[in-house]
């Protein structure tokens, strides 16, 4: 990337000041309303749609949206905005927990749905080159007929571009990993337009510094990923699934801990607790017994999967599990997981017309059942309606406080209950997220986990490679 011409080792571009002024604004939006027609749109309603959050951080719209169908519009974009001082607000699907498209301090969200161009699947090398707005099931369909997959599956049709800025993950992380152990290399727009990539189709190098690894997560504040590399995998030749009830929360646990340990290659092990099965069995009317259940997948050849989940029987057996229930049709299963991507909405069901505080942590997997069920104690001890579910094989579980966002000490109740679980993770080596990102909410707690010498290190690549403080301001590090 080029440092703007009026940026040079001593004396940095200031960081703009934001909010822009409105003549700013209105240079930008002429700019691009001549430039991309009715690709530019300023009407208060897709405005909102772009601010919109699915959790309870205040809808904050930018000023204009616009619709590139390319990375060369991206830079034209990003130029511009720059020229200005403007903000820069890169958006997918929208389906964010933690305030990531909000537009703080106003400015151009750069919707990157018209982005759709699958590029080129490589089959023999296992992986494909797409643009930031084809979303998993649309590169999943494309993708079938070849037998081929990209496992990482976060429940909602995320973008993939916005998958890779927020690192996410998924109920199969536990054998497929996330998106960081899964994109080969990003093409990205910098703050100053140009355009940047960031490795090969290698599958490994150790060439320079890894700016992929740089970027993905980056949320959209140190570059905008216009395309993205993916690894993928082939679509095994048998799969069930099933659901395991427990009597507790730590047998769930440890006996998740256990299949880690002994090496079985399960696909996706899930945690709902007794109240999230309750929700589900509203939202979904699936009718399982209001318990601590493992929703659990095995990939692999018929037989392999038949000795996967006699054994992962067996270890259950230990801990007071069952019994089972497989399902092997994939109208079955499909049902199954869906249920499982729609606790969200399944939790809200608990608690009608109330607003969701969805929050997330990782711990290691041997904290994991110490640090669930001192959760659920903690829940109970401040009244509130809080479902658990996880991706509990890497230690990642979810938690969603239903609030009255109008009833005041409710709402500090529920941040109180979020401040007290981020401290409990990091007190057992964890983290305050494992996949929702850092976006506005948990900006408060990077201190806390990283340190401010890391911090520090992360305030200095976001100066370095965004001087001007325009992309996606307010997100993950404020300067």
């Amino acid at each position: 990337m080029s440092l703007p011409a009026t940026a040079s080792h001593d004396s940095p571009v200031p960081a703009a000041a934001l909010p822009p002024s409105p003549e700013a604004v209105a240079a930008v939006t002429q700019a691009l309303a001549a430039r991309f027609g009715n690709r530019l749109v300023t009407s208060l309603a897709v405005r909102q749609q772009h601010g919109h959050t699915l959790t309870w951080i205040p809808n904050l719209p930018p000023d204009a949206v616009v619709f590139p169908q390319n990375t060369a519009e991206v830079s034209e974009i990003v130029k511009l905005c720059a020229a200005h001082a403007v903000p820069v607000i890169a958006f997918g699907t929208g389906t964010s927990l933690e305030g990531h498209v909000n537009a703080v301090y106003g400015g151009v969200c750069i919707d990157m749905s018209q982005m759709k161009r699958i590029i080129a699947v490589h089959a023999e090398d296992l992986d494909v080159v797409v643009e930031a707005g084809v979303t998993r099931k649309e590169l999943n369909e494309h993708l079938r007929d070849q037998g081929l997959m990209f496992p990482i599956d976060p429940g909602a049709d995320a973008s993939i571009g916005g998958m890779a800025a927020t690192r996410a993950s998924g109920t199969n992380a536990v054998r497929y990993g996330t998106m960081k152990d899964n994109v080969l290399a990003l093409k990205a727009v910098m703050a100053d337009g140009s355009v940047v990539k960031t490795s090969t189709r290698a599958r490994k190098t150790s060439a320079g510094y890894d700016l992929t690894r740089l970027l993905v997560g980056s949320e959209g504040t140190l570059g905008i990923i216009t395309e993205v590399t993916l690894k993928l995998h082939g679509i095994p030749e048998a799969i069930a699934a099933g659901v395991c009830p427990f009597p507790s929360v730590k047998a769930a646990c440890d006996a998740t801990i256990l299949t880690i340990q002994t090496g079985l290659p399960v696909a996706r092990i899930e945690l709902l607790d007794d109240v999230m099965i309750r929700g589900v069995n509203l939202h979904a009317k699936l009718g399982l017994p209001e318990t601590t259940m493992l929703f659990v997948e095995f990939h692999g050849t018929e037989a392999g999967v038949a000795e996967q989940s006699e054994r992962f029987g067996e270890i259950a057996a230990e801990f007071g599990g069952g019994p089972f229930e497989w399902a092997t049709k994939a109208e079955d299963r499909s049902r199954l997981w869906q249920a499982r991507h729609d606790a969200y909405w399944a939790a809200k069901a608990l608690r009608p017309g109330f607003d969701s505080v969805a929050t997330d942590v990782c711990v290691p997997i041997s904290q994991l059942a110490e640090c669930v069920e001192e959760t659920k104690r903690d829940i109970e001890e401040s009244g509130l309606i809080a479902p658990i579910a996880g991706h509990v094989g890497d230690g990642n579980f979810h938690t969603q406080p239903l609030v009255d966002l109008n009833d005041k000490a409710e709402v500090e109740r529920a941040q109180a209950f979020i401040d007290r679980l981020v401290k409990r993770a990091l007190a057992m080596g964890g983290t305050c997220t494992g996949e929702h990102g850092v976006g506005q909410k948990k900006i408060k707690y990077l201190e806390q986990e990283h340190g401010a010498e890391a911090l520090a290190v992360m305030r200095t690549l976001k100066r370095a490679l965004d001087p001007q403080n325009i992309l996606n301001p307010g997100k993950i590090i404020v300067l």
